[in-house]
């Protein structure tokens, strides 16, 4: 299966997860507001 690259600018998906209380939050409640760092940490295996 081959890389999918996002090019600079391209809007993000929307998307819902739980923070760390189990509260839903939504990237769309986020829109025009300051930026966004999304950070995915690997497992310690």
């Amino acid at each position: 299966m081959g890389k999918k690259l996002i090019k600079e600018g391209t809007v993000a998906p929307d998307f819902k997860l739980e923070d760390t209380n189990d509260n839903p939050v939504q990237l769309s409640q986020f829109r025009d507001k300051k930026i966004i760092v999304l950070v995915f940490n690997r497992g310690f295996s």
